[in-house]
């Protein structure tokens, strides 16, 4: 509370302003990871929102994608147990999803180009 001779004297507050506060934006630097584990069954991991099913397309050989795998992948598994853990490589799954991103705009602007 102020008393009662700063209210009399405008000089007290010269150097105040009650304009609001601008603070610079805060910037975050995106962190992403080496790995990824699997989502749960039922779920959708967090990064490219794909289902366990479809990632198993995509980091094991089988038949759709040739038995070739195109995203690489690890599995951790101790000697002698039956289950075990498979990472992802983030890198390698950006890097496909990238590709793709390119292939679909090519065909796009091919489809453009026959249609003109």
């Amino acid at each position: 509370m102020l008393n009662p001779s700063t209210r009399r004297n405008p000089s007290v507050f010269a150097g105040l302003t009650s304009a609001p506060i601008h603070a610079p934006a805060y910037v975050t630097v995106e962190q992403r990871p080496e790995f990824i584990r699997l989502p749960k069954p039922g779920q959708r991991d967090p990064y490219f929102s794909l289902s366990r099913s479809y990632w198993n397309l995509l980091v094991l050989p089988c038949a759709i994608n040739g038995f070739k795998a195109p995203i690489k992948s690890i599995s951790l598994r101790r000697p002698g147990t039956k289950y075990g853990v498979r990472l992802v490589s983030f890198a390698s799954a950006l890097a496909y999803f990238q590709k793709l991103e390119q292939a679909s705009e090519a065909a796009a602007v091919a489809e453009d180009e026959v249609a003109s």
